[in-house]
């Protein structure tokens, strides 16, 4: 049975807290695009004991097996609930949504023209922590992507009196067409743990032939499997900045042998055909996807043992009952592990959507 450690540090001096919390009912894990999370019990005999060490907006918590870390983030609330108190937490990509541009354009770093939106997110992570009392110590990836955001007529700003927080403007980069994604991270630093933001383009991740999830195998229980006819479509009508009939229109549309369904994409910010034309393809893309398996519980098994994945990997899904034989590959958005309690085994809960619905930069599906 592996060996799991929970141990908290303070956010700013990185000085030791708690080096073993004890902590019972433990779900943990990364997301792609967003913040991981974290939720447990401090045992209810020690709960007095451990409220100094979990100091809220505080405080990082870590989670190690068997020596190697799994996750990172900050503690931002303990609850007191009768006897126990419970711990929720998220990963670093929650602290920018805590944080504002005060000086406007990032402090100088912008405004943006043709710029590179994984530069953009660096540049906010750099703002966000050269500011008194805001230095995590994240580290985040050098990666450069050919997206690109802002352009000369209307250069991509941050403005002092914009209310949207800094942890908005790494979503818009992530919502740029091609554009880069991210997720969470952590690892031993000469002997001390350091998160880090993980960029990937055009993607993360990478198909995977090496393991899979199957029911039989690895898989737990029933797992249903959604055909939705309601969100499906060959055809995609994308329509983009503009009014009436000088509105900008994009049409992408194949012939598949099934009934003729449509669907409408509202861009109205978009002032590019091209730019157009591809959001209407990669959404005709997704929607053309019928018949989807989205979460599974899988336990630590040879055909993938946990900690083998990665965000943003695709695996091949196998699920077999009486109502269905379902087998595609499917890509990994999220997960939570639960380690072993009681007679309960070491389980993942994986979130999943089909491989085929994305296109990655440069056009890459």
């Amino acid at each position: 049975m592996p060996s799991y450690r929970y141990f908290t540090r303070h956010a700013l001096t990185g000085d030791m807290l708690a080096s073993d919390l004890p902590l019972s009912g433990v779900e943990f894990g990364p997301a792609l695009n967003a913040s991981g999370t974290l939720a447990a019990t401090v045992e209810p005999r020690l709960a007095h004991l451990v409220r100094s060490q979990l100091d809220p907006a505080n405080t990082c918590i870590y989670v190690e097996r068997d020596g190697r870390l799994l996750w990172g983030g900050l503690i931002w609330r303990p609850n007191p609930e009768g006897q126990q108190l419970t711990i929720e937490a998220s990963g670093w990509g929650s602290y920018p949504h805590k944080r504002f541009d005060l000086h406007g354009q990032l402090n100088g770093r912008g405004p943006y023209t043709y710029a590179d939106p994984c530069r953009v997110i660096r540049d906010v992570w750099a703002y966000a922590q050269e500011a008194d009392d805001g230095n995590l110590r994240i580290a985040v990836d050098a990666v450069a992507s050919k997206a690109k955001v802002g352009t000369s007529a209307e250069p991509y700003r941050s403005d002092v009196w914009d209310t949207r927080t800094l942890g908005d403007l790494i979503d818009d980069m992530v919502a740029v067409e091609g554009g880069p994604e991210w997720t969470e991270d952590v690892e031993w630093v000469a002997g001390k743990p350091v998160g880090r933001i993980r960029i990937g383009w055009p993607r993360l991740g990478r198909r995977r032939t090496d393991i899979s999830f199957a029911t039989g195998v690895n898989v737990l229980g029933k797992v249903p499997v959604e055909y939705d006819g309601d969100s499906f479509a060959q055809v995609v009508i994308a329509l983009g900045a503009g009014e009436g009939r000088s509105r900008r229109r994009a049409v992408d549309a194949v012939r598949d042998g099934r009934l003729r369904l449509e669907s409408v994409l509202e861009v109205p910010t978009e002032k590019g055909n091209d730019r157009l034309a591809a959001r209407a393809r990669a959404e005709r893309i997704s929607r053309q996807v019928l018949g989807e398996v989205t979460e599974i519980t899988v336990l630590d098994h040879p055909s993938a043992p946990i900690g083998s994945w990665a965000v943003g990997d695709d695996v091949r899904v196998q699920v077999y009952d009486q109502w269905t034989n379902y087998d595609a590959w499917s890509r990994i958005v999220g997960w939570q592990i639960k380690p072993a309690a009681g007679d309960q085994q070491e389980q993942a809960v994986i979130q999943l959507q089909r491989a085929d619905r994305f296109t990655y930069g440069g056009g890459q599906t």
